[in-house]
């Protein structure tokens, strides 16, 4: 399911440069677009380039400006989004150059993207205060030189409404007091979360936790596994709250399967502090099952990225699977458990849309439910 076209929504230019390395992949750009079009705008053109350093004015340089601004003007457009993350200075820069002779301009970067999307998708209680709460500590990194950047601020990417909408008018010293307010209403949600989870702990119940990269199909798995009816949509971080369902898997065999937020590459880390109270399901688990859309091109890229999430919230050292989904769209692959001469899974191919492999799947997790195999689960990716 895709995002609704709107006439009213904001063209938008996609700039996405590479800094020290040869010229960035389509598969970068194609993400940045696609973070892009769930923030609410239409990407008009996209605008690739390499630097050997960023330019400290204006990140891109005088020439690649002048680029941009000539793609405003002929696709009508009103807003820049880098796929890179700026200063406030070079935001301001940027908007004040481009700008010049013509319509205002706003420009953002991915932090800002990724951050509204956030905004628009969080719908539990928790899920809206953490996200609040990484908006204002990446706001307080942009309030430079009294009000004038500030001003700029007015959030959503589209200009159909939405919760990142508001102008934001608050100086270091309110943000500083509502943020320990955040902190201290996340704070009594987290216990409450604690003391579910302390319940299942003592319950002796498996706990297993799906994670991997947004899009990957964590939700369409995890209602596969729990029968359940979470969710799931075709676009990045359809998933931001967790969600966990008591799974049982017959013969006596149940477990506390959690649905998570998903991952991305640069994911900043203001949401990865922010959500930590959401990500300990993550690092309380037994068991990760690391899901990875086999048909990405990039799929080592994606793992290494959620690997790296989970070594900064310390949940490197949790036993996990990887689960290579969405077989049905790579040919010749067929669902199966792939074991090493010792019988420790290295993966378990499945199709969680057409439902190829699930029954395996299930039964491994029914086998270290039951106790009968819990070394074979030991594998990290």
């Amino acid at each position: 399911m895709s995002i609704p076209r709107n006439p009213e929504r904001s063209r938008a230019i996609l700039v996405s440069l590479v800094i020290g390395r040869p010229i960035a992949p389509d598969d970068r750009a194609e993400e940045a677009a696609r973070l892009v079009e769930s923030a609410g705008a239409q990407v008009a053109e996209v605008i690739r380039g390499r630097r050997d350093r960023p330019d400290a004015a204006t990140f891109a340089g005088s020439g690649k400006v002048d680029e941009i601004r000539m793609a405003l003007r002929e696709h009508r457009a009103d807003v820049v989004v880098f796929d890179q993350q700026l200063s406030a200075a070079q935001v301001r820069n940027l908007e004040r150059s481009l700008s010049e002779g013509g319509p205002s301009v706003r420009v953002f970067d991915r932090t800002d993207v990724i951050l509204d999307i956030f905004a628009q998708r969080a719908r539990s209680h928790e899920g809206k205060l953490q996200v609040e709460l990484a908006r204002l500590e990446h706001l307080s990194t942009r309030l430079v030189r009294g009000w004038t950047h500030l001003e700029r601020q007015r959030g959503s990417l589209g200009k159909t409404g939405g919760p990142g909408e508001k102008q934001i008018e608050l100086d270091r010293r309110m943000i500083g007091e509502r943020v320990k307010k955040l902190r201290e209403k996340i704070r009594k949600v987290g216990k409450v979360r604690a003391t579910q989870r302390a319940g299942r702990t003592r319950s002796g119940v498996l706990r297993v936790a799906l994670v991997g990269y947004t899009n990957a199909g964590k939700s369409t798995l995890f209602n596969r596994i729990a029968r359940s009816g979470a969710y799931v949509a075709d676009q990045l971080f359809a998933t931001l709250d967790t969600t966990t369902r008591r799974v049982y898997l017959g013969e006596g065999a149940s477990i506390a399967l959690s649905d998570t937020v998903g991952f991305i590459r640069d994911l900043p880390h203001s949401l990865v502090d922010a959500f930590r109270a959401t990500l300990e399901e993550t690092i309380q688990a037994d068991l990760l099952l690391h899901v990875v859309d086999s048909a990405s091109p990039e799929r080592e890229e994606h793992v290494a990225a959620v690997n790296a999430v989970l070594a900064e919230i310390d949940a490197a050292q949790v036993p996990q699977v990887l689960v290579l989904n969405q077989i049905d769209r790579v040919p010749g692959l067929q669902p199966e458990v792939v074991r090493d001469a010792y019988g420790k899974i290295l993966n378990i191919k499945v199709s969680a849309f057409t439902g190829a492999g699930i029954d395996a799947l299930r039964e491994v997790l029914a086998e270290a439910a039951r106790g009968e195999s819990p070394g074979s689960l030991a594998t990290a990716a």
